[in-house]
């Protein structure tokens, strides 16, 4: 194996223009060797710069495409699997390939690069721990560029007990207090037969792989409620369709309640509506003084700055005027 390995990543994306570029620029900046993005959407004007790009590439999932792949699946999920899974199957300009969302960035305090080069020859996947983007406090706002999030215990049993104590209110229905996944992401070594990539996980013919190695020297900052009105705008469809549907099974696993996301924000709407949703926001996604202090008590405040404007500027110059006015 080479003394430093080379990493990309990979993504299925439905997202404005400048979304789809801050993501792209950022992993180059941080010095992916290539960045694959699959349209769900076709973004013509994402999708020239990146092709453009000589370290980045776009595929427009459009129907002939589904085509050749039995047809479209309608939830998006599957379709986040299938073209992670013909991405790694191609992927043969990179050692590692990681699969990620447009609103997760990988954040590393060394070299990716040096990280994976540390692997023992035999391990196919290694994990990245994720963390969550907290929302400014508008009466205590976060130094200039700077983005607060929140990390969680990794072993179930202190989590649950950490919890409790962090989110008085809604802990006990809360994995870590997070909405989202607190599982993270997998970087999966390429040039494997008969391997399928998931949302978490990686496969290999058939039989799900145990994530046995953890990349301890970076995380991954998923913006997932990185304001109210974002975290509004995308509340109906992950009730519907993403992360908070009715299907899914419970989030703290560890609780008495077991209930799921879907049936804990139901019950808040229906308890109060709009405010009582607001509340809860508050409480678990607000970078208040009274949740930094708690966090950073437990150490699990992170400080990050993405300087995404710059870095998107900088590896797609030609299209910078473009996307400042608004696409």
């Amino acid at each position: 194996m080479s003394s430093n390995p080379s990493w990309g990543v990979v993504a299925t994306i439905k997202a404005p223009t400048k979304d789809i570029l801050n993501f792209a620029a950022y992993h180059l900046d941080l010095g992916a060797s290539r960045v694959h993005v699959y349209l769900d959407e076709d973004d013509p004007v994402a999708r020239t710069a990146l092709s453009e790009h000589p370290n980045c590439s776009a595929i427009f999932c459009d129907d002939a495409y589904w085509h050749q792949r039995k047809g479209r699946p309608d939830q998006h999920q599957p379709r986040q699997s299938i073209n992670a899974t013909h991405c790694y199957r191609r992927a043969t300009d990179v050692d590692w390939l990681a699969h990620i969302d447009v609103d997760e960035f990988l954040s590393s305090t060394h070299s990716i690069s040096e990280q994976l080069a540390q692997l023992p020859d035999g391990v196919t996947t290694a994990q990245v721990r994720p963390i969550e983007a907290l929302a400014p406090d508008p009466f205590n706002p976060p130094p200039e560029g700077q983005i607060w999030a929140k990390g969680c215990n990794t072993r179930p049993a202190l989590r649950r007990k950490e919890t409790l104590k962090i989110y008085p209110n809604f802990g006990e229905q809360l994995n870590g207090g997070f909405l989202s996944h607190v599982a993270g992401k997998i970087f999966v070594r390429t040039g494997r037969p008969g391997i399928r990539i998931r949302i978490h996980n990686a496969f290999v013919n058939g039989k799900r792989m145990a994530n046995a190695h953890e990349l301890t020297g970076m995380r991954l900052l998923h913006l997932h409620a990185p304001s109210w009105a974002h975290w509004r705008r995308s509340y109906r469809f992950r009730l519907q369709k993403g992360s908070y549907r009715a299907e899914l099974t419970s989030n703290a696993r560890q609780s008495q309640q077991k209930i799921t996301m879907n049936e804990l924000f139901s019950t808040i709407e229906e308890s109060g509506g709009e405010a009582a949703l607001q509340e809860f926001f508050t409480e678990v996604c607000v970078a208040t003084p009274e949740l930094r202090e708690k966090l950073e008590t437990l150490d699990h405040l992170h400080a990050i700055s993405l300087d995404l404007d710059s870095k998107r500027n900088h590896h797609f110059p030609k299209i910078a005027q473009v996307v400042s006015n608004g696409q």
